[in-house]
């Protein structure tokens, strides 16, 4: 009875102490109705972001996780994006996933406790296609603005769409290239055994196999190898005239350095991911005369590239590697089909997203197939040339229209 009668009496004096540090109230009738409204937050909406952001791919993580940024910080600075009359803003959540399946799969599931609305990512194919099952199973849209394995696509999930051409057409392009272009005879092939490396390589064999030109080696590695001493002392006495390596930037520099160190004269070619700044840093004047292909359009003619590879530089004080404007227009394109369907609930804006009809981004028309792939995908050929990558040739794309 007595604590009852006491916090009775401090919450008395608790009351007058409040009213007597309030402002004088102003009068109802001065006050806009509208008050309350105008000054409420904007609702908030959680888009993730997945890939390696430690370990020997971070930049190229962090590129791709810079590119979502980007786009996000424009959105929010406008007001946000009108979802259904509102705007809204929008959290990008980033995550680790190592380059790792089993991390992927970990990350796939945070994101869906999560409550995200959509998953720009994963960067490799490898944690891309795992991560996959769980965003369909959850009804959760997936933009991988890099993931190249036909697999990915090929399991029929509604929720899988990509930003760039599939290993089948680079694949296709990169042997044709090696036979038509530079008249190979004979070569090595050596791949990582990751989903990417392998299935590049799968497909690089059955296209200069097409076009008459001898595997005369076929070696694996794995995507944590840097020594290639005993591999290329293998390929060395079957005198390849070129050898491709299905893998990423940091194992391809080491092969190319160690091949010349052995002598080896036989022409390096590879696909995307060692088509980036870091591949010359690490190879050095070793990088010369390497063979790359990238999914799209090269980033200087892309119709928003030049404002984008400027703008990207000055916010983030480092150069574009390699997918930042695919990353980037993922989200574009995620926002876009919210806005179409008055809803960011995934299942409501689904539908939307697979008959996306977009063209207000970095990289250009925006359109997916039925698996979810993008419809006019181009390859571009690059080769390193006075310590720069150098463009050789559009394939496909707005290029061969």
């Amino acid at each position: 009875m007595n604590i009852a009668r006491y916090s009775l009496i401090a919450a008395a004096i608790l009351a007058i102490t409040a009213c007597s540090k309030q402002e004088p109230a102003q009068p109802a009738a001065t006050a806009p109705a509208s008050t309350t409204a105008t000054s409420a937050a904007p609702d908030t909406i959680k888009i993730g972001y997945a890939g390696p952001l430690t370990g020997n791919i971070a930049h190229i993580g962090k590129d791709l996780e810079n590119g979502a940024r980007m786009a996000v910080d424009d959105i929010n600075a406008a007001g946000g994006a009108d979802i259904g009359g509102k705007k809204v803003k929008i959290e990008l959540v980033s995550e680790d996933d190592q380059a790792d399946p089993k991390t992927a799969t970990t990350v796939a599931q945070r994101f869906v406790d999560q409550k995200v609305v959509g998953v720009v990512g994963h960067l490799t194919s490898g944690s891309t296609i795992p991560a996959s099952k769980i965003y369909a199973d959850a009804g959760i849209p997936q933009i991988s603005p890099s993931a190249t394995a036909i697999a990915y696509t090929a399991q029929g999930y509604k929720t899988a769409f990509r930003l760039m051409a599939n290993d089948a057409q680079q694949g296709k392009v990169l042997g044709e290239y090696a036979a038509k272009k530079l008249g190979v005879k004979k070569v090595a092939i050596i791949d990582d055994r990751t989903a990417y490396g392998q299935g590049l390589a799968d497909e690089f064999e059955k296209s200069v196999k097409a076009n008459g030109i001898e595997v005369v080696k076929r070696e694996y590695t794995n995507d944590k190898e840097t020594d290639f001493n005993a591999i290329l002392t293998s390929i060395k006495g079957s005198k390849p005239d070129l050898i491709f390596y299905g893998g990423l930037d940091a194992q391809a520099a080491p092969l190319k350095k160690q091949g010349k160190q052995l002598g080896i004269k036989a022409i390096l070619m590879s696909g995307d991911a060692i088509q980036t700044p870091e591949y010359i840093k690490l190879a050095g004047s070793d990088a010369e005369g390497t063979y790359a292909s990238l999914p799209g359009q090269p980033k200087e003619q892309l119709p928003g590239g030049k404002e984008f590879l400027a703008k990207f530089k000055e916010k983030f004080g480092t150069e574009v590697q390699l997918y930042a404007p695919n990353s980037h227009d993922a989200v574009l394109v995620l926002v876009e089909a919210m806005k179409k369907a008055g809803s960011s609930e995934p299942a409501k804006y689904l539908p939307e997203l697979a008959k996306t009809e977009f063209s207000g981004g970095v990289t250009g028309p925006i359109a997916f197939d039925e698996k979810g792939d993008i419809k006019n995908g181009a390859i571009t050929i690059y080769q390193v040339k006075n310590g720069k990558w150098e463009i050789l040739e559009v394939v496909g794309g707005a290029a061969s229209k």
